[in-house]
């Protein structure tokens, strides 16, 4: 399915029409334009770039892994990088989109097609009356998406941190490793949240800065202003969660030093308590006849009874994960 669209005067007139329409409807002020490109090759983007006078630099910002979230004013056009955010079997996997802000033209490029575009086209459907604000409202809507996906994503992450501080004091897993794994992939994909909402204060401060004539609509500031909360939110949020999780680190340490005091403290009376014995009988070189002494089956006897009892204390320290 193309995703195309065009609205005149703040009504949708036509949508689903090849890419190559756009530059018949680009040049009518009374027009604004939304295409998406899903994972372009450089020679498709070459296309676009010409009709829309792209700048070169922004171009090839799209071909150029990990970029920052962030936004590059230019003499005709704004140029956004943001990270739409989805997880794959409990791993954070960020998708990049970059768009290009004209005055009367949106365009999307996603990294792959794991950005759900058609849930930002519903938010445009949803609140229609509003695109009469042309691009501004585009804008818009796909920013709020990208900023709710965030906060939605930085809401499980808190979810699962307490579930673990909860396993963690009340001791509900008993496998120490999958614990470890789970504090490890928690972090991982918490660091990784972080490195992609903070920027975007950044991002929606830029749009709102007066001046900013590309973006400029006094009528949809307070809706930016309402995207920009979203995103300070998820800021304040994932910072606390990285510190709960430091804490539960932390506490996890203290926890398994504790443990291991207490191992040590068993194993050591009980040590005393065998040494003593064998101080005694060892210092006054006690050697009397027992049952079996100076015969073969004596010997045999002795040597199973130390094996059994070796392998006893093994498995028994084993099975309290004292070993």
């Amino acid at each position: 399915m193309l995703h195309t669209r065009l609205y005149r005067n703040g009504v949708l007139e036509k949508e689903g029409f090849p890419v190559e329409e756009v530059s018949d409807h680009v040049p009518d002020r009374g027009n604004t334009v939304w295409f998406d490109l899903c994972a372009p090759t450089p020679a498709d983007l070459a296309l676009i770039s010409e009709e829309l006078g792209l700048h070169e630099l922004a171009v090839e910002d799209v071909f150029s892994d990990h970029q920052r979230p962030k936004v590059d004013v230019y003499d005709n056009h704004l140029f956004i990088t943001v990270y739409g955010v989805h997880c794959v079997e409990g791993r954070l996997r960020p998708v990049e989109v970059d768009i290009f802000v004209t005055a009367n033209a949106l365009v999307t490029i996603r990294e792959n097609a794991n950005f759900p575009i058609e849930e930002v086209v519903r938010r445009w459907d949803a609140d229609s009356r509003m695109a009469r604000h042309g691009v501004t409202f585009l804008l818009h809507g796909l920013l709020d998406y990208v900023a709710d996906s965030q906060f939605e994503l930085v809401q499980d992450l808190d979810a699962q941190a307490e579930a673990l501080e909860d396993d963690l004091f009340e001791g509900q897993v008993r496998d120490p490793m999958e614990l470890q794994r789970s504090m490890y992939v928690l972090r991982k994909n918490t660091t990784k949240l972080r490195k992609i909402v903070l920027p975007m204060r950044e991002v929606i401060g830029t749009l709102m800065r007066r001046g900013q004539d590309i973006v400029a609509d006094p009528q949809m500031t307070p809706y930016y202003q309402d995207v920009l909360d979203h995103v300070l939110r998820a800021t304040e949020w994932v910072e606390a969660v990285r510190d709960m999780l430091a804490n539960a680190a932390d506490t996890r340490l203290a926890q398994q030093g504790f443990r291991l005091n207490e191992i040590m403290k068993r194993l050591t009376g009980w040590a005393a308590i065998i040494a003593v014995p064998t101080m005694i009988t060892g210092f006054y070189g006690q050697n009397v006849p027992y049952p079996g002494s100076g015969t073969s089956w004596g010997f045999w006897v002795s040597t199973v009874l130390v094996a059994v009892t070796s392998v006893a204390l093994y498995s028994a320290f084993k099975k309290k994960d004292w070993l």
